[in-house]
């Protein structure tokens, strides 16, 4: 596990973040709505051993970081409070590594600032910028609401359930999801979704790579993701056997994914500037 040792400070909460030193490019891990940095920690450890400088956080009213009696969750003040991690580090185009709401961050911010980062995966996230067919569009209305019916105590099983398959996974994420006020959680959720911006000409300008579970039936991912490799002329990369979170279903088969993207763009760097 990594160890969430040091503190920024921000207005309405307090992120906490590990940084693990290493002489390769930066990695920055961003985790998924209702989870913490834990979901990456099998990535993670395999980056920070290939030499890599990793950072996990947590976003605010997350695991460790902390939202301020009162304070809201938005998308507007995740993401900013993802530029100013960035910018305390001092990272120079780190590569953005981010699981659903962390790789809806994750495109968001490539999207306003690409020269902030060096390249993007997108674990089992919604294509931000993709058309969205009117089911589409009314699906994502309805989440939010027919979450808020569901009682407090059922909301992290049901959840967990969604988002994983295997038993271990699925403890896992429930005992996450269930540190999580219903109040903050439901805030969360509309984040996630406000970060759904269509724009069917946008292309990304860095180096993308997409990652979903073989079983994820969270929103339209599934159906999203093919149509979002085929526009940008990348290979998604489905993992067998693994539902939404498929860091914890099938953590070693989404590690081999994920080293052999960051090895495949650093080699191709390295040759360039040969």
């Amino acid at each position: 596990m990594v160890n969430l040792d040091r503190v920024l400070e921000r207005a309405g909460g307090a992120l906490r973040y590990g940084d693990l030193a290493g002489e390769r490019r930066p990695v920055v891990f961003t985790h998924g709505a209702g989870m913490d940095h834990r979901m990456f920690d099998a990535q993670s450890r395999a980056l920070h051993e290939a030499g890599h400088r990793v950072v996990s956080w947590d976003l605010r009213g997350h695991g460790e970081s902390t939202l301020a009696p009162g304070a809201r969750f938005t998308a507007a003040i995740a993401l900013d409070d993802f530029s100013a991690l960035l910018d305390h580090l001092g990272l120079e185009q780190p590569i953005l590594i981010g699981h659903s709401l962390g790789g809806n961050l994750a495109q968001a911010l490539v999207r306003r600032r690409p020269e902030r980062a060096h390249a993007h995966i997108i674990v089992a996230s919604t294509w931000n910028a993709g058309p969205l067919s009117p089911v589409e569009r009314f699906l994502l209305r309805l989440a939010a609401p027919s979450l808020a019916l569901l009682p407090a105590a059922r909301l992290p099983g049901l959840m967990a359930r969604t988002s994983a398959v295997t038993p271990e996974a699925i403890a896992a994420c429930e005992a996450t999801f269930a540190r999580m006020p219903k109040r903050v959680f439901l805030d969360v959720w509309r984040a996630t979704v406000s970060l759904v911006d269509p724009d069917p000409g946008y292309r990304t300008p860095v180096p993308l790579g997409l990652i979903r579970g073989e079983r994820d039936r969270t929103g339209n991912i599934a159906t999203a993701m093919p149509r979002w490799a085929e526009a940008e002329g990348v290979t998604e990369h489905v993992i067998p056997g693994a539902g939404h979170v498929a860091t914890l279903d099938a953590a070693d088969a989404t590690t081999t994914v994920i080293r052999e993207l960051v090895e495949g763009w650093e080699n191709s760097t390295t040759e360039r500037s040969a």
